[in-house]
């Protein structure tokens, strides 16, 4: 409809001799002012000279709702110049049908034929899972599922680091920790890594003998260090697993630093005589200035590769595995911004790198912050993935006492990563994020849980009315709506009646589809989030003043909460949070 509408109005100033305006059709804020309002006649003016008023007048008249749009019950010129349209209430009743029962409802095409691979996650093994993988995470499964409702084939990617010093200081400090009798304890290794990292900083001697064991993990030139090496991964990826399957994400390629760093120190090395690279105090770097960035090492002055080698390495597998993308997405936190500026600069002077180089995105997220700061995991004051998963779980399971749940744990793991990734996505990429547990469980909205709670409400009339023998009948109802006969072989109820007025949950809910192909135009998965915060409280006050099951209009009212349902599920999804039955 918003196309529609855009199209009329364009060819109509094509009809009045100005072919090219930069205007927008879109929601107004208030009902009051229409289901769509558009600048056209402000913009358009200003190249005429005109009054905005006169202008929308003349626009208006090219738009005949009968014939040019159909679906347009009113148009009025409003405030300086703007004009408003007013949907029919067949188009209303049409949507709210299509929502309630088509599979399909709200996706697009602008992704269509198109392969995107999405890296996020990224979790380093020997590290715990901490808050910024759950970021990661929450934006990237997101992410993700508006371009698939965007018609995308989309490749989840997770880029994993398992050689580094972060390592060598997990295994130095596992060491010293001592294997008593079960060595692998679990959460040791992250213990063991904090220990490392502590020591590394404070005792020269420790350093000496943590960068002696990084070059060895490197080389594997150690039966000991390599059997650590071995079980500790294991261990890590195994618990990564086990938060992938909470947070509902499945990848299609894991790739990990000890396969990506052989690649990027031969892509470094074969560049420095062709001057891409430069030796610099024993180290190789990449001279950013020369594209108004700053210099990066990439390979350190032992010859070992840095973070920067390892990611040109990456882009090599990336490009290897998938060799058709259209676009290759990477979220991390900002922190890593000006990092990926450089690295992707000096990828795109690589031949064997540049084309996947130039069709990378990076995305980054800001930081979740509590009342202590940001956490650290380097110094040990911080709260894990797994920490905060499992103290919301609980903080859910004390909101829903007294209540006779078929399954209480799923529905208190749902509702706790429900509430997790509706904080984290609920705002733009990139900025902070300050995390109140009391408020991001809450019931009373704003939350992920008021979000579900919502749709298991709607769910329960749908349940009520099932069990007294009422079913939602789109097509009977969009037959009413069009004044058309009644479906023979279809029993008329006595509440076929469709309202006078439309409500504002209808004219709000047909706005998703638009919020959907936004979210995944704009990458920004918050837009839905906001839409369905409005959409639950729309729907929680239509819910509490109107009576559906044995009112005059009860088939209309059970399909727009077929409609409603349905709307939620799919947004929820999109967004990655889980919908529970019933809470």
């Amino acid at each position: 409809m918003q196309q529609a509408i855009f199209d009329a109005i364009q060819a109509a100033l094509q009809e009045l001799g100005i072919p090219e305006v930069d205007f927008v059709v879109e929601r107004p804020s208030d009902l009051a002012n229409g289901d769509y309002a558009t600048n056209a006649a402000l913009v358009a003016s200003k190249k005429l000279g005109k009054s905005p008023k006169e202008f929308a007048q003349e626009i208006i008249e090219k738009l005949s709702p009968s014939t040019s749009l159909g679906i347009i019950e009113a148009i009025k010129i409003a405030g300086p110049g703007f004009i408003n349209f007013y949907l029919s209430k067949e188009v209303i009743t049409k949507e709210v049908a299509e929502a309630a029962t088509k599979a399909d409802w709200a996706n697009n095409n602008l992704y269509t034929g198109k392969k995107v691979m999405v890296e996020f996650t990224d979790p380093n093994p020997f590290k715990e899972f901490h808050i910024g993988h759950l970021m990661s995470n929450a934006i990237g499964e997101a992410i993700s599922r508006t371009l698939e409702a965007a018609g995308a084939n989309v490749i989840r990617v997770n880029y994993q680091g398992d050689v580094g010093l972060h390592v060598a200081k997990a295994i130095w400090g596992y060491q010293q920790m001592g294997t008593e009798e079960n060595p692998i304890l679990e959460g040791k290794w992250g213990m063991a890594y904090v220990l490392g990292a502590e020591k590394y900083e404070t005792d020269e001697s420790a350093k000496a003998e943590i960068q002696e064991r990084n070059k060895k993990i490197y080389e594997r030139s150690d039966d000991e260090i390599n059997k650590l090496y071995k079980e500790g991964r294991e261990v890590s990826l195994q618990r990564f697993e086990n938060i992938y399957r909470i947070l509902g994400t499945q990848f299609t390629h894991f790739f990990f630093e000890s396969q990506s760093w052989p690649v990027g120190v031969k892509l470094v090395h074969a560049h420095i005589k062709d001057g891409v690279f430069e030796m610099s105090d024993g180290a190789v770097v990449f001279k950013g200035e020369k594209v108004g960035l700053h210099t990066r090492v990439f390979l350190n002055s032992q010859g070992l590769p840095t973070y920067e080698a390892k990611d040109l390495g990456l882009l090599e597998l990336k490009e290897e595995k998938e060799n058709d993308l259209d676009l290759s997405i990477t979220i991390t936190a900002n922190e890593q911004t000006e990092y990926f500026k450089v690295m992707l600069a000096a990828a795109k002077e690589l031949p064997e790198v540049q084309d996947i180089a130039n069709k990378t995105q990076h995305i980054s997220h800001g930081m979740m912050r509590f009342a202590d700061g940001k956490m650290s995991s380097r110094k040990g004051n911080f709260i894990t993935g797994v920490s905060l998963l499992a103290d919301m779980q609980r903080g859910a399971h004390q909101k829903m006492q007294g209540r006779e749940l078929k399954d209480a744990n799923k529905t208190a793991e749902q509702v706790a990563v429900g509430a997790i990734k509706f904080t984290v996505l609920k705002q733009g990429s990139g900025k902070d994020i300050v995390f109140d547990p009391e408020k991001s469980l809450s019931l009373e909205g704003d939350s992920g849980p008021y979000l579900q709670y919502a749709l298991t409400r709607a769910r329960s009339l749908l349940r009520k009315a099932e069990a007294e023998g009422l079913r939602v009948s789109a097509e009977a109802a969009e037959l009413l709506a069009k004044g058309e006969a009644w479906p023979s072989g279809l029993e008329r109820p006595e509440s076929a009646a469709l309202p006078l007025e439309r409500s504002s949950l209808e004219r709000t809910l047909i706005h998703f589809p638009e919020v959907v192909a936004r979210a995944a135009r704009e990458l920004e998965p918050h837009y839905v989030t906001t839409f369905l915060t409005e959409l639950a409280s729309l729907f929680n006050s239509w819910y509490a003043a109107e009576r559906v099951i044995g009112s005059a209009d009860e088939t209309y009212g059970l399909l727009l909460t077929k409609a409603f349902e349905q709307t939620m599920l799919k947004g929820l999804a999109l967004l990655g949070i889980p919908a529970p039955e019933e809470m």
